[in-house]
C-alpha cells in the first residue's frame, strides 16, 4: 500500500517490450472472425473528460499522484493485453498457410515468433485433410499465452516482501490484522487491488470474487475462524490479544456513462441495488460472527463502490459503531476535481476533511459520529492511492475507458490467478464445484456469448486450483477436482460444448509464493 505516496517505489518496469496489436482484417480459409480490437486513445470523442476540467489544453496533474507507479502500470498493461490482443491477427496468418507444402513448419515458426510459443503439432497436422481447427487453436493460444505471462510477469516481480511488511505494519498500525475482500466477478474489476487500491497483494488476506459481490457468508465466516486459529496457534501477522480487528470489505460497481446498461449484471445495473445487497451482506457477515463467537470477536466492515469508466471510488463511510449508510458517502471523483490545484499538503487535508464531512451529514446519512482513527487513515489511504488511479485514467484513456463495457479475454474458473490483476482481463466465476458457483458462471458464459460467440470464436475457460503441498495427496485431488469441473462444464453448457466453442484449459499451483503453474491433462489423454 502507498501509504507514504513516495514516487519512488516500484521504478522497475516490465522487461519484455511487446509491439502495439495489428487491427483485425478479413479472415482467410474460414478462420472464425475476432471481435474488435482495443483501441487506445488519448481522448474521447464526444464526452469531455469527466474529472479534468482544466483549460487550454492543460494536462491532469494532481498533487498526490505518483507518476512512477502510473508509468509501471501502463508498461504492464499494454504489456499484457498487447499479447493477448496479438493471437486473432497470429491465427489469421496461420490460416492462410494451411494449404502450403511445408504448412506445418511455417505455422510454427509464425506462432514461435509473434507468440512465443508451439502450437498443438497434431491440429496443425490434420489440416489436409479438412479445414484447419481455428477454435482449437485459440483457445491453445489463450492458454498457452497465460501461463508463458504468468511465468514471465513472476520472474519480472518477485513477491514484494518489502511492500507487504510495510503494507502489514500500516495496516496493524490502524486496528486490523486481516483485510478480506469480496469485489463482483466482472472483469472490470479484475484490477481492483493494484491498480483501483494501489494496494501490495501481501497486505490482503483473502481476494475472492463473486458476481454481483454476493459472497457466501459462510464460507467467510470459516476463512475468518482460520485467520483468528493462526493467530492463537502461531501468532501470525499478531497474537491472539494484540486488540486488533478483520475488515471484511464488499466492493459493487457501477458505470457513469451508461448506468442502465453497463452496471452491474448481477443487479440488473440497477447501482441502488447493488449497494443495499453488498451492504446487508456484510452486515448478514458481522452478525454472523458475533452471534457465533460474541461481540468481543466483532469485525469492521467496508463497502466500496467503484465506478468502471473512471476507476474513481465511493466509499461509505462507517459511524462509531461500524455501521454504514447509503448516504454518507465520499466521491473521490469530486475530490479529485476539488484538490487538482492544491499543493500536497493541503490536498491531504482535504482528503481527512472529506471524511469528517460525510460523518457530519444530517438526514439519511445521518450516523453515530465518526469512525474510529484506524478506519479514518485507511480510508484516506485509499482515496489517495486513488487519486492516482483516476489521473492515470485522465492521462491515458481523456478520462473514461474506452471499453466502458465488458471486453473480457477470458473465464478465471476456480482460485483464479495471483499473476493476473488487470481490468477487463479474465471474468472470474469463483468455485468448487459448478453447481455451487453456477449462477457465476452463468453470467460469465452470458457476457462471452455476446464478446466470441456470436464472432465464432470458442470461450476460453482457465480452469485454476492452488493447493497445498504441505498436504498429502492435496496436489492430487485439486487437479482431479480440475477435470470433474471442466466435465461438469460441458455438460451444464451442453450446446456449446458440442459445437468446440468451449475452450477449458486446467491448471494448478501450490499456494507458496512464487510457485509455477502446472497444466493438467484431461483423463485419458
Amino acid at each position: 500500500m502507498n501509504t507514504r505516496n513516495r514516487p519512488g517505489r516500484h521504478s522497475s518496469p516490465q522487461p519484455t517490450t511487446i509491439p502495439p496489436p495489428n487491427g483485425l482484417r478479413g479472415m482467410p480459409g474460414g478462420a472464425p472472425q475476432g471481435r474488435q480490437p482495443e483501441i487506445r486513445v488519448t481522448a474521447p470523442a464526444v464526452k469531455p473528460n469527466p474529472a479534468c476540467t482544466m483549460q487550454n489544453g492543460r494536462l491532469c496533474r494532481h498533487p498526490l499522484t505518483n507518476e512512477v507507479e502510473n508509468r509501471r502500470l501502463l508498461h504492464h498493461e499494454e504489456n499484457i493485453k498487447g499479447r493477448f490482443a496479438n493471437i486473432v491477427p497470429v491465427l489469421k496468418r496461420i490460416a492462410g498457410l494451411q494449404h502450403e507444402p511445408d504448412f506445418v513448419e511455417q505455422a510454427q515458426a509464425v506462432a514461435n515468433q509473434e507468440l512465443g510459443f508451439d502450437l498443438p503439432s497434431h491440429i496443425l497436422a490434420d489440416a489436409w485433410v479438412s479445414n484447419l481447427d481455428m477454435r482449437a487453436l485459440y483457445g491453445e493460444s489463450v492458454m498457452r499465452t497465460l501461463r508463458l505471462l504468468a511465468e514471465q510477469v513472476r520472474a519480472a516481480n518477485p513477491p514484494e516482501v518489502v511492500d507487504a511488511d510495510e503494507a502489514m505494519s500500516f495496516l496493524l498500525d490502524c486496528g486490523y490484522h486481516a483485510v478480506d475482500i469480496s469485489p463482483c466477478s466482472d472483469g472490470r474489476l479484475k484490477g481492483l487491488v493494484r491498480y483501483i487500491l494501489r494496494m501490495p497483494a501481501g497486505a490482503v488476506r483473502s481476494r475472492q470474487s463473486y458476481a454481483g459481490a454476493m459472497f457466501d457468508v459462510d464460507a467467510n465466516v470459516k476463512r475468518w475462524i482460520e485467520t483468528e486459529l493462526m493467530r492463537f496457534r502461531e501468532g501470525r501477522p499478531v497474537t491472539a490479544d494484540a486488540g486488533t480487528r478483520y475488515l471484511k470489505m464488499v466492493v459493487y460497481h457501477t458505470s457513469s456513462s451508461d448506468p442502465a446498461h453497463e452496471g452491474c449484471a448481477a443487479h440488473g445495473s440497477n447501482a441502488t441495488l447493488a449497494s443495499e445487497k453488498g451492504l446487508a451482506r456484510l452486515r448478514e457477515f458481522r452478525q454472523a460472527i458475533e452471534n457465533s463467537f460474541c461481540c468481543g470477536a466483532s469485525v469492521d466492515t467496508l463497502l466500496v463502490g467503484v465506478d468502471t469508466d473512471t476507476d474513481a471510488i465511493r466509499v461509505h463511510v462507517p459511524d462509531a459503531d461500524g455501521e454504514m449508510s447509503l448516504y454518507r458517502t465520499v466521491d473521490n471523483l469530486d475530490l479529485y476535481r476539488q484538490t487538482l490545484e492544491d499543493d500536497e499538503n493541503t490536498a491531504r487535508l482535504k482528503v481527512y476533511q472529506a471524511i469528517q464531512t460525510a460523518s457530519a451529514q444530517d438526514g439519511w446519512g445521518r450516523g453515530n459520529g465518526e469512525p474510529h482513527d484506524g478506519m479514518r487513515r485507511l480510508i484516506a489511504t485509499l482515496l489517495i492511492n486513488n487519486l492516482s488511479q483516476i489521473e492515470y485514467v485522465c492521462g491515458n484513456w481523456g478520462g473514461r475507458y474506452p471499453d466502458i463495457g465488458h471486453n473480457e479475454r477470458f473465464i478465471s474458473v476456480g482460485d483464479g490467478f495471483e499473476e493476473f490483476q488487470l481490468r477487463n482481463l479474465a471474468y472470474f466465476a469463483h468455485l468448487h464445484t459448478v453447481e455451487e458457483g453456477a449462477p457465476d458462471l452463468d453470467v460469465g458464459i452470458m457476457i462471452f456469448r455476446k464478446l466470441n460467440v456470436r464472432h465464432g470464436l470458442p470461450i476460453p475457460l482457465a480452469i485454476h486450483f492452488r493447493y497445498d503441498s504441505r498436504v498429502p495427496g492435496c496436489r492430487e485431488r485439486k487437479a482431479e477436482n480440475c477435470r470433474r469441473v471442466k466435465a461438469a462444464i460441458e455438460s451444464r453448457y451442453t450446446d456449446l460444448a458440442q459445437q468446440g466453442l468451449l475452450a477449458c484449459g486446467m491448471t494448478i499451483q501450490d499456494k507458496r509464493p512464487g510457485s509455477p503453474i502446472e497444466p493438467i491433462e484431461p483423463s485419458g489423454a
